[in-house]
Order: C-alpha cells, then sequence, then structure tokens
C-alpha cells in the first residue's frame, strides 16, 4: 500500500522492536510505523527508545488495540498519531499524510477519549499515576508472566522487577498479583 502511494519511497520492515530500533539509530526516517505488540522488546519500549535517539521522528502507532489506555499512553510517549488495524485500510494514508505535514493524527474514537480524560480529570484512574516502566510491569504481571521472564525482556534485574511490582500495588493500592490481573481487566488494560 505505502509503495503504491508512495512511487520511490524507502520501506523497510522489522519484525521486532529492536530492529526498529536499530534502524532508526542508523538514519532518519520520514515516518516509522510502529505496532505495540512485537516480539521481545515491546512496541511502546521501542517507541521510547526512538524518542531518545532521534528526537522528533514522526512514529504512527496503527495497533490491533482498541482506542484505550494504550493509545493515550502511546502518545505521551511520543507517538505522532494512533490508528487501530481494524480501520487501518480507510485511515492510513490519511494519516501518514496529516503526519508527514507536521502535524498529529488521531482517530475519532482516540480523539473522543482524549476529550473524555480532559473533562473528567479530576476522576482518572489510579494507574494513570504510574510511570511507564510500572505501567508496563504491571500488564506483564497481568498477563501471567513471572517475574524472571519480566526482567529478561525488559532487560532488567529481578530484584527491579520486584520492586516495580511493589510501587505498583503501592500505587493501586492492591495486595496480590490476582487483584492486579482483575484491574487491569477491569480497566481493559490487558486482554
Amino acid at each position: 500500500m505505502l509503495e503504491e502511494a508512495y512511487h520511490g519511497a524507502s520501506v523497510i520492515e522489522a519484525d521486532r522492536g529492536e530492529d526498529a530500533v536499530e534502524h532508526v539509530r542508523r538514519e532518519p526516517w520520514d515516518l516509522v510505523l510502529m505496532d505495540l505488540s512485537l516480539p521481545g522488546m515491546s512496541g511502546m519500549d521501542a517507541l521510547e527508545r526512538i524518542g531518545r535517539i532521534r528526537p522528533g521522528q514522526k512514529v504512527l502507532v496503527v495497533s490491533m488495540h482498541e482506542a484505550d489506555e494504550l493509545a493515550v499512553r502511546a502518545l505521551k510517549a511520543g507517538a505522532a498519531g494512533y490508528i487501530n488495524k481494524a480501520h487501518a485500510a480507510e485511515e492510513l494514508l490519511g494519516a501518514i499524510a496529516h503526519i508527514v505535514r507536521g502535524r498529529r493524527y488521531v482517530s475519532p474514537e482516540v480523539a473522543e477519549l482524549l476529550a473524555d480524560r480532559i473533562q473528567s480529570n479530576h476522576n482518572q484512574p489510579a494507574h494513570e499515576a504510574l510511570s511507564s516502566r510500572e505501567f508496563r510491569v504491571m500488564c506483564l504481571l497481568a498477563q501471567g508472566r513471572s517475574i524472571v521472564d519480566i526482567a529478561g525482556e525488559l532487560s532488567i534485574s529481578p530484584k527491579t522487577v520486584s520492586t516495580y511490582r511493589a510501587r505498583v500495588l503501592e500505587k493501586l493500592r492492591l495486595e496480590t498479583n490476582a487483584d492486579l490481573t482483575r484491574y487491569c481487566l477491569a480497566h481493559r488494560l490487558v486482554a
């Protein structure tokens, strides 16, 4: 689709977050299309690393996740836009054109979500107080991942994962991983 719409454009595909980061490290791109669900380094971690390596790099997140907490987190992490894969065929080229012109793009669903957030800012859910890393650890724990697995995926020590877990439980006023899983399911943070 991209090669048809942008004749002569260089289009490279990366299967893993680490590969996408490496492509951006090597050279600047007009735009990076990024999924959030990637093997190895998550798309969210890759997005944050890309922002540190090349500030101002335009990234459009194209995700299977509905316009929810992840969309807001992606935008906060520096994404220039967010669209759902279910609507990508209709929205993708328009979103790309919008972003390449230096603007941000959000789907109508994400725009509504952001407007609701602004209107009800005083009633934000407790997980809004979590850092990006705490949020990531919370989601992985809620998916049933072990501390050792999480440590390996995030390239941090198991002790650091345990520290993040303790902070998350404290901030959310929860006691167990089961409580954490119920919380994440209730707030549609994990599938």
